[in-house]
């Protein structure tokens, strides 16, 4: 008790001269306007100075009309009041100061050039951190709720999306990372390493971390043989299904929990932003007030506005340089993956970090949050290139405010922070080789194939948030739209064939990273002898080819072959035949590909692609740098990290998601949670 009286006074004091800080940048911004603005003018500096005052006690009274409002309208008045509401504030305030000219438009003029000055004082005195953003949201969070229960510790899981252990370790040894660094360095925590299973993709690592589980789940995508389509495991209908296949009402977030920006729930009784409840709960009200509260503030907006529009032209530049500097491997980088990245590392990462704020405010006893800025960015760029590690930069700040608004909750927060799979990188299996995955088989089985390997990952997560705050009325045929644009991009590539045909051809080749699915379309699996059997220069062919490592069926007898250029294995049995193809893969690969193929939704075919000895560069099935799905590389190196209380005593080895699933419930139960633990069965 005493450090949280002592913390909390720390917090006072810190609050007020954030607070005078922000007076005086407020004061210098109307200035500044003042001599930029005609028609808006004040009889001294002392007036600018009570106009600033004025504004934040007029903001005290009115945003918070403005933002329940906003939020119980939709998502239209969400924007407008982040377009005008400070307008009108400011104009209030103009009203109550003598000294002052101005008009309404001259005030929503005056709003939006201080907006813009006060952004870029912001940004200059606190050398571009997330300070500004920490101001906005820690005012709301010191109105703290009561909890009943206020001895038991919540637990914020932060996931890191797709950062493999290697290159945070390396941040970390290299200071580029200087919040993990100094709590690693403190000994107040611990760092280590986990092991996905195969596939190694957000999806089966997500429903095993939040559910216990990677049964059933190939993929990121995959042809479901129940109901004869493609699922996808981002678009929100076929999250729905996925999800429902697998809860069982006992996930990590049941006990009071919520979850922000994922796949799938985990079972908490509120989400936010997560793909498995968009279409359920369409129009979120606490989402749509979190944005307005966010965006209401006097740099709430104009600082995700311009970050925006900034990330958009720092991608394009980016890109430009690959290209002029000729690195490889490289991928095309076009204005539609800059405005995705746009989305992700701006306004996503805001929006996930205002929604943590409020459920820390409420003492929400479990808060699991994914953001996926990295992924998205190593994706197209390379898992070390100067844009990926600037986002992991990023998010070791962002993992600094969490900490600072965590210590102002009204329960103690302890940080467990974790990747969900790693990335390995290469040029593309197209671009190295001149032929789709899709074209390959076509051309070795004589038919007809829907190749579906177009990456939509990022078009997923924009969908996620135009469906989560639209409501009905214009806003949700926004969200509808979204929702057709997200589905035509996925559905249109499912649509190019490997020669004249379309949906109904009758085999279905997917790209996961760089593990391929080939699918008969039906509802039976095929075994090895009945695809040799039907095509004898697919199976053969595939191994042979210098681009794949090996390709994983199951034979008759039901026992699991993976078969290379050089030999087979029998991985039921252990018995190789030749060479080993899974020997530059690790001592795990038998063991995780075992289990993939045992799995009755598994393809017919796995196809994983060659991993290159000395770089360890795969070729992705997708248009993409940094891959992950199969394995090779560093894409089944994943990171956990949390108190080292918490971190005592877990296995010497975390093979699988279902396993770290039981060492997240561990941790619960340490800090006081799930005390009947129903999942533990």
């Amino acid at each position: 008790m005493p450090t949280r009286v002592a913390r909390t006074r720390g917090a006072r004091i810190s609050d007020l001269a954030r607070l005078a800080l922000a007076w005086a940048a407020s004061t210098v911004a109307l200035i500044i306007t003042g001599a930029l603005l005609p028609g808006f003018s004040a009889a001294s500096w002392w007036s600018y100075a009570a106009v600033a005052a004025a504004a934040g006690l007029v903001g005290l009274v009115l945003r918070p009309v403005l933002v329940e409002i906003s939020a119980r309208v939709g998502w239209v008045a969400v924007l407008l009041t982040a377009l005008v509401g400070q307008a009108l504030i400011m104009y209030v305030a103009i009203r109550l100061v003598p000294g002052i000219e101005s008009t309404p438009l001259t005030a929503l003029a005056a709003t939006w050039v201080s907006a813009v000055v006060g952004t870029l004082i912001s940004w200059a005195t606190t050398a571009g951190t997330d300070d500004g953003l920490i101001t906005s949201l820690a005012g709301r969070a010191r109105r703290q709720e009561t909890v009943t229960d206020p001895e038991v510790d919540g637990v914020l899981f932060v996931q890191l999306d797709g950062v493999p252990f290697p290159v945070l370790q390396w941040a970390i040894q290299s200071g580029g990372v200087p919040h993990l660094r100094r709590w690693l360095a403190s000994g107040d925590y611990q760092f280590r390493e986990w092991t996905p299973q195969l596939p190694c993709t957000t999806p089966a690592s997500q429903m095993g971390i939040l559910h216990g589980t990677v049964a059933g789940i190939p993929a990121f995508r995959w042809y479901d043989r129940e109901l004869q389509r493609v699922l996808v495991a981002n678009r929100p209908a076929d999250a729905r299904v996925i999800e429902d296949r697998h809860s069982t009402g006992q996930g990590l977030l049941c006990d009071d929990g919520v979850s922000i920006s994922n796949l799938f729930t985990g079972d908490a009784p509120r989400s936010f932003l997560t793909m498995s409840r968009v279409e359920v709960r369409r129009g979120s009200t606490q989402t749509r007030r979190a944005f307005a509260w966010f965006f209401a503030t006097p740099n709430g907006f104009m600082r995700s506005f311009t970050r925006t529009v900034a990330e958009i032209f720092k991608e394009r530049w980016q890109a430009r340089r690959q290209v002029k500097r000729d690195l490889n491997p490289r991928v095309r980088r076009d204005w539609t993956f800059a405005l995705l990245r746009a989305v992700t590392n701006a306004l996503l990462r805001d929006l996930n970090t205002a929604l943590v704020a409020e459920e820390l405010r409420r003492g929400t006893k479990c808060i699991y949050v994914d953001y996926v800025d990295y992924d998205e960015i190593a994706h197209h760029a390379g898992m070390f290139r100067p844009e990926s590690l600037a986002a992991l930069d990023g998010l070791d700040r962002t993992l600094g405010a969490l900490a600072e608004l965590a210590g102002s909750a009204p329960r103690r927060y302890r940080l467990v922070v974790l990747s969900d799979h790693g990335q390995s990188q290469g040029t593309p299996f197209a671009d190295r080789y001149g032929q789709a995955l899709g074209d390959l088989c076509a051309e070795l089985m004589q038919e007809h194939v829907q190749n579906v390997d177009a990456s939509v990952e990022g078009l997923g997560r924009a969908d996620s948030i135009a469906g989560d705050v639209a409501s009905g009325g214009l806003s949700g045929k926004l969200a509808g739209r979204a929702d057709e644009v997200l589905t035509k991009a996925q559905e249109t590539p499912a649509q190019q064939t490997s020669g004249p045909g379309g949906a109904e051809d009758p085999v279905v080749v997917l790209g996961s990273g760089n593990l391929g699915l080939v699918y008969l379309r039906g509802d039976r699996r095929l075994s090895l002898q009945a695809l040799e059997h039907r095509w004898p220069s697919l199976v053969p062919g595939l191994a042979g080819h210098p681009g794949v490592g090996f390709v994983a069926g199951i034979d008759e007898e039901g026992g699991a072959w993976a078969i290379g250029s050089g030999g087979r294995i029998n991985i039921t049995s252990g018995a190789v035949e030749g060479t080993d193809p899974l020997a530059g893969f690790g001592p795990h690969a038998a063991r995780v590909l075992n289990l993939a193929l045992m799995h009755p939704e598994a393809p017919d075919l796995y196809v994983n692609s060659a991993v290159d000895p000395v770089t360890g560069d795969v070729a992705a099935f997708e248009g993409l740098v940094g891959s992950h799905g199969g394995l090779g590389g560093w894409q089944d190196r994943a990171v956990l990290m949390g108190p080292a209380d918490l971190m005592a005593g877990l296995p010497e080895r975390i093979e699988g998601a279902g396993e770290l699933h039981r060492v997240l419930v561990a941790m619960l139960e340490s800090c006081g949670q799930r005390a009947t633990t129903a999942s533990r069965g």
